[in-house]
């Protein structure tokens, strides 16, 4: 099932220019996400962010996509993930929303805490949270927003509701 109202990622950026945001709407498919996923890399590429950057970046956006397809819309095809997304010279920025109910991010359990050690959940969350500068929700949950600045740290206050 491929988007029919909205341009791929790529025609997108073709269309309204690289500094412009790409609108992307892609079933619950891991495939899928993996194709949006390589087209936001190889943006990142062209606009010369360095390959720390770029690693950090595709990280969180995998977790981010995962988290949206496996937990937000529970591997269900016939739900879609919106993203929105800008690479600018300075910053790049994503939004990725499903159609799921949402969850309280601050109901996630530290995966460092030693109870927690054996536990696969939050570890996703937490990578988010290091490589990109700010990641936040909305207010139902099933939204993130993540921005990397680049070439500068991105300074403690990283995660916002």
């Amino acid at each position: 099932m491929m988007p029919t109202a909205i341009p791929s990622a790529k025609e997108a950026r073709t269309e309204a220019g690289q500094d412009s945001p790409a609108h992307v709407l892609i079933p619950s498919d891991a495939g899928e996400a993996r194709r949006v996923q390589e087209e936001i890399e190889q943006a990142l590429k062209a606009s010369a962010y360095s390959e720390p950057d770029i690693f950090g970046i595709k990280l969180a956006l995998e977790e981010a996509m995962v988290n949206a397809i496996k937990h937000g819309n529970q591997l269900d095809r016939s739900k879609n993930v919106r993203i929105a997304y800008q690479v600018r010279a300075d910053v790049f920025e994503i939004t990725i929303a499903d159609e799921g109910s949402g969850f309280d991010p601050e109901d996630v359990p530290d995966p460092t805490a030693p109870e927690n050690l054996e536990r696969c959940c939050g570890r996703g969350l937490m990578l988010m949270r290091h490589y990109m500068c700010e990641v936040s929700y909305n207010r139902r949950g099933n939204t993130v927003r993540m921005l990397k600045k680049r070439k500068k740290s991105c300074g403690d206050d990283k995660v916002t509701r």
